[in-house]
């Protein structure tokens, strides 16, 4: 049950109750039978409370001859979240036998809460206090179960008769009430107003304006994001251990499509040598990406990562991929170059990225010589990535390294190999050097890779121009192409 203030109730034990047992469909909590590595002692009492009737549950638990001790009985507690009327008959007949830790006595009032027996878990509260076993984490449990069943006023409720059960309302409780608040969906707004009514009463912290600024992010509002942020650096000013909210809010304008603002509040942390996590720096590249914002998203990384932040391989390859797809290949490279500085040593995925910008671009010279760094440092381009190449390097008059690809592809066996084939042999026959044709067609058609009716098509149209025995070749080759057709 609720307890109410407004009521005016002097005695808080008499507060009239204000909830009934859960009725909408639960969430399914751990049973015995999910945890194989419960004890034997747990699993008999489990036992006892699915198979025996309510009535003789008393006497079946004494039968098994078990002492309730403290750690039996959490053990228990934990698996009966599904049966709240089992796990009381069982802690009443525990008490019975036993003096309950504050510890089993937590849990209990939590399985309460949580299936929404409120007048039960107020009874228990009141228990506690009688027994001088009340403390903040029984009401931070009260704080979950009230937020979860969609009832944040009762949990506000309850913030303020803390002191009457002699606990403080100190920056902890606070804390746990907002978190518990802004756990549900859009009630960050509400926990706002909580925070508005006690800012002034109770020294609040960083952890406060984090809990606040993530809840905001979470909900894509970004201008109670920045009342939230300047609040807090008025209050609390700039602080290096803030690493939360400044993630929560910084992130909140970069998927508003406030960037420059970002950058803007990520100057100001660089003067107050503050900084945000690597949690922001993923997040906000994951949301620049979306958006294709290459320019922000490479100003955001030099302020960031200049700053200190050491970024991870999966980061770096985020902007990279992102740099590459705008074309802006010497930020890529430089990247690239600083990634072995912060111990994140380049992939094959790094690489594919700028050499495939490389290809877009028809970077001619810097793809020779990139391909040779990438088989250098093992890690190779991918088949797309090779038959792109060919197609762009024999275009780009420069059809060695076309070759070179193509035989690298074959001597490593980089599949499939079909459509860099195909370019490789129309690449050759553009330029009428028809004696390699014929001699790599001929080991495609050994290795069984499908040369196309199309290409076939278009070397006829270039052999049967030429003079001397070239017909002959193309129709010894032709036959060739049919026969592994039907095979």
């Amino acid at each position: 049950m609720a307890e109410n203030p407004k009521m005016g109730v002097k005695n808080p034990s008499k507060i009239p109750p204000s909830s009934s047992p859960r009725s909408r469909n639960s969430p399914r909590f751990p049973l015995h039978l999910d945890l194989p590595d419960i004890s034997p002692a747990a699993k008999t009492i489990c036992e006892v409370l699915v198979r025996v009737s309510r009535n003789e549950v008393d006497g079946a638990l004494l039968a098994t001859g078990l002492a309730p001790s403290p750690e039996l009985v959490q053990e228990v507690l934990r698996v009966s979240y599904n049966s709240p009327s089992s796990a009381i008959k069982f802690f009443r007949w525990a008490r019975q036998l036993a003096k309950q830790s504050a510890y089993s006595w937590n849990l209990m009032i939590d399985l309460l809460g949580k299936n929404e027996l409120f007048e039960e878990m107020w009874n228990g509260i009141r228990t506690m206090r009688q027994e001088k076993i009340l403390s903040l984490p029984t009401f931070v449990s009260v704080f979950g179960s009230y937020c979860s069943a969609g009832r944040s006023k009762e949990a506000r409720m309850t913030f303020e008769v803390m002191d009457r059960y002699e606990v403080e309302k100190d920056v902890v409780a606070v804390n746990s009430l907002l978190s518990a608040i802004c756990s549900e969906e859009n009630q960050t707004s509400e926990a706002w107003e909580f925070f508005e009514k006690h800012k002034e009463k109770i020294p609040l912290d960083g952890e406060s304006f984090a809990i606040l600024l993530e809840g905001w992010e979470k909900e894509g509002n970004v201008e109670k994001a920045k009342v939230t942020f300047d609040e807090m650096v008025k209050r609390v000013g700039w602080n290096p251990e803030n690493v939360s909210s400044y993630d929560a809010f910084l992130i909140t304008l970069v998927r508003g499509g406030r960037s420059e603002d970002a950058i803007k509040v990520l100057l100001k942390l660089k003067k107050n040598r503050c900084l945000p996590g690597l949690k922001f720096l993923s997040n906000a590249l994951d949301s620049l990406i979306q958006q294709n914002d290459a320019n922000h998203a490479i100003l955001l990384w030099d302020i960031v990562v200049g700053s200190g932040l050491v970024p991870n391989l999966i980061v770096y390859n985020a902007i990279i991929g992102l740099l590459s797809e705008n074309s802006k290949i010497d930020d890529s490279f430089r990247l690239l170059d600083s990634m072995v500085f912060h111990g994140a040593f380049p992939n094959s995925l790094t690489y594919n990225l700028i050499f495939s910008s490389l290809i877009k671009n028809k970077k001619v010279k810097e793809v020779s010589q990139f391909f040779r760094e990438m088989v250098k440092n093992e890690c190779p381009p991918t088949p797309s990535s090779c038959a792109a190449a060919i197609t762009m390097l024999f275009d780009g008059y420069d059809p060695e390294t076309a070759i070179d690809i193509w035989n690298y592809m074959d001597e490593n066996h980089i599949e499939p190999m079909d459509t860099s084939a195909n370019a490789l042999l129309i690449g050759l026959c553009n330029l009428n050097r028809l004696t390699e044709v014929r001699r790599f067609a001929d080991d495609m058609i050994d290795q069984r890779i499908d040369i196309l009716e199309s290409t076939m098509k278009l070397l006829k149209n270039c052999f049967y121009q030429q003079r001397g025995n070239f017909r002959e070749n193309y129709d010894g080759l032709l036959r060739r192409w049919r026969a592994s057709s039907i095979l």
